[in-house]
């Protein structure tokens, strides 16, 4: 159950979340959140015997926090959520919060797989300074996670939270893809802001632009790989774990689409596929946090059952990057 302190917390947030203003928050216009452009989804660092290591937290972001990204995910995907605590989860929220510049967005990873559990990590993620809560899609029972089911979940998550809420679609990891009708009703809540879809398929990408259009409702790409198919489709930036090392890079691929420079941009994207393919889909987070600390950052080890990599894979992970002339 919501306790009596979450609630009140709910009751006084609605409104405010509406019309925080941080750098282009809802304004008394009555428009949603501008979430539009780049954001790292940031690793969660552990120490040796696996407890989370802030201070190596607050390092990272302080480099990170030099380029010119829009905000931080942070408890995403790349961020282990699964394998942390959820008083772990806030307490990682709250440190980047005070760590991070003051004039960018975090948007911070409250999803669980029951809506109550949701609502309740929503809530508790905007006490400790979450702009935005961007909401994983319950999976577990994905047989039974049909349009409805989700668009309830979403809505009550969305009724409760006192932040604008993203919708996350990550096919990969939980085997299930927000069917594009349930984003398309769940774009006219005043409360949902956008979805960060990470499948890559840049029709779908296009259809819920498209079907969205007379909405105040974003896309996010969920991958740098595509970043350059997806703008050309209408969506306005990226959470890209590719970010996490080639930020410039990154930056530079979203302003030489946002200014027209196309065969500058395509020149640029497919140097970075790779790496990117690397850090996500073929080595997953031990591959990008291998990586974080060649470049200059703390990656560090996964928590269990996450692996290091095999030196073989190391080296693979390595030709990815130098063979596009990255190291």
């Amino acid at each position: 159950m919501l306790g009596r302190g979450v609630w009140s917390s709910v009751r006084q947030g609605l409104s405010r979340g509406l019309s925080r203003n941080v750098g282009g928050w809802a304004s008394g216009e009555g428009r949603k959140v501008d979430i539009a452009g780049i954001y790292p989804p940031v690793t969660t660092p552990f120490t040796a015997t696996a407890e989370v290591d802030y201070g190596k937290l607050e390092e990272n972001l302080h480099k990170l926090g030099t380029f010119p990204f829009r905000g931080f995910v942070v408890q995403g995907s790349n961020g282990e959520f699964p394998f942390l605590t959820s008083s772990e989860r806030l307490e990682v929220v709250s440190r980047v919060r005070q760590a991070m510049p003051k004039d960018k967005l975090l948007l911070a990873g409250s999803g669980c797989e029951s809506t109550q559990a949701t609502v309740e990590m929503t809530v508790s993620m905007a006490q400790v300074g979450a702009d935005a809560a961007i909401v994983v899609t319950p999976c577990y029972y994905r047989g039974r996670m049909s349009s409805a089911a989700l668009i309830h979940h979403y809505t009550k998550v969305a009724d409760l939270s006192p932040v604008p809420v993203v919708l996350y679609s990550v096919p990969a990891n939980t085997g299930l893809a927000l069917p594009v009708d349930a984003v398309v009703t769940l774009s006219q809540h005043p409360n949902i802001v956008g979805i960060k879809d990470s499948g890559g398929d840049v029709t779908r990408m296009g259809l819920m632009v498209h079907k969205t259009r007379r909405q105040d409702f974003q896309v996010l790409a969920g991958s740098a790989g595509f970043l350059l198919a997806s703008y050309a489709v209408g969506a306005v930036g990226g959470v890209c774990a590719l970010a996490n090392v080639l930020g410039a890079q990154v930056c530079q691929l979203e302003r030489l689409c946002l200014t027209g420079q196309w065969e500058d941009a395509q020149k640029l994207q497919h140097r970075l596929i790779e790496p990117n393919t690397a850090v996500t889909r073929r080595f997953g987070i031990p591959g990008l946090k291998k990586t974080m600390d060649w470049f200059g950052y703390y990656g560090g080890p996964c928590r269990a059952p996450l692996q290091e990599l095999s030196p073989t894979d190391e080296e693979a992970l390595r030709m990815d990057f130098s063979s596009n002339g990255w190291l």
